[in-house]
């Protein structure tokens, strides 16, 4: 994120980490790094690095007690799959002082603190040929270690996040949207567009149905390991960015090995099916095409809801809102109707 947690000061973070972490910070630089979260790096005392994530758990209050229960759970599932299953490729969130894997910071924000790992990550997008294989590798070892999580991380549902207010954002569609300069040409945008989202929901409904009938065994996902949440290490690989942990189907995390990620940015489809017979060898389970097609939807129609819900609020100027309306623009103008 390149802009700042609006309310957040920077005093809550060092008073959080002495009191949570027992860290006390010499100092505290943020990095406009990622997307979703916020992040600092910090220098302790004794010299020692931290890497600090800042989640935001909703703009509206009802839902952050359910938003911190569900990272909780999500940070808690990392730590056991580093701790209990020994999966060194996990980077997982430093324990509090009580044991905890993430503590509230205030009504809106939760904090996490990693060690500061010395390697560099990939950005979104397509897997590199070379590093297909071996985070295939890591995906059927994360996949095997379900029963070390399965009483910790949550259940996925099935249910597109974000979609009452996407549903809400298009019956909305025929007055002026007023929260901030990038409503209204939002609002237009969608508009040209209304009839390709409603009959992409439709579509994501039957392809639900595909994967409740397949009745597959579910496994621990990451639920996000592109190449922006994968380090190269002087070590080998490690996973980063365990917030959206959940037991699921494994193509939930497989499709991003496929030419299906490809094909959804707009780029030439890259890879083949070699990584998957490689994922059946090792872990003795079939990947169904109906996992196959529901996720690459998910991913775009979360994104497309999150974005329209984030133009349609009150909001400024900054980078983070511009970059939000580029890609639900490129989103929906990428999309055959």
């Amino acid at each position: 994120m390149r802009d700042r947690p609006a309310g957040l000061a920077k005093a809550a973070l060092t008073v959080a980490l002495t009191e949570g972490w027992g860290i006390e910070p010499h100092a505290v630089e943020y990095l406009p790094v990622g997307a979703g979260s916020y992040h600092w790096s910090v220098l302790d005392q004794r010299g020692t690095a931290w890497f600090l994530k800042v989640d935001d758990l909703g703009v509206e209050d009802a839902g952050r007690d359910g938003a911190f229960e569900r990272l909780g759970r999500s940070f808690g599932a990392a730590l056991a799959l580093r701790r209990d299953a020994g999966l060194d490729f996990v980077v997982a969130p430093i324990p509090t002082v009580t044991d905890a894997a993430v503590r509230r910071l205030s009504s809106r924000y939760a904090l996490s603190v990693f060690p500061m790992v010395a390697g560099a990550a990939g950005h979104f997008g397509v897997h590199p040929p070379e590093d297909r294989v071996e985070v295939i590798d890591l995906l059927a070892e994360l996949h095997e270690a379900t029963p070390f999580v399965a009483d910790t991380a949550s259940r996925a549902d099935l249910v597109l996040p974000g979609r009452g207010k996407l549903e809400e954002a298009l019956r909305d569609l025929d007055r002026k949207w007023t929260g901030g300069p990038y409503a209204e040409p939002a609002r237009k945008l969608l508009s040209v567009h209304a009839g390709q989202v409603r009959r992409s929901l439709a579509d994501f409904d039957r392809r639900v149905d595909h994967v409740r009938s397949a009745a597959a065994a579910w496994v621990v996902t990451h639920g996000e390991p592109h190449p922006g949440n994968v380090m190269r290490t002087p070590a080998g690989l490690r996973l980063i960015d365990w917030g959206t942990v959940q037991i699921a189907p494994p193509e939930r995390d497989l499709w991003m090995l496929t030419p299906a990620l490809a094909r959804m940015l707009g780029k030439d489809p890259v890879g083949d099916d070699d990584v998957l017979v490689r994922y059946t060898r090792a872990t003795g389970r079939t990947v169904t095409p109906a996992g196959l097609a529901l996720y690459p939807l998910w991913w775009r129609l979360a994104d497309i809801a999150i974005f329209v819900d984030e133009l349609r609020r009150p909001h400024g100027t900054g980078e983070d809102i511009a970059a939000s309306f580029n890609y639900l623009t490129g989103y929906l103008e990428s999309s055959q109707d």
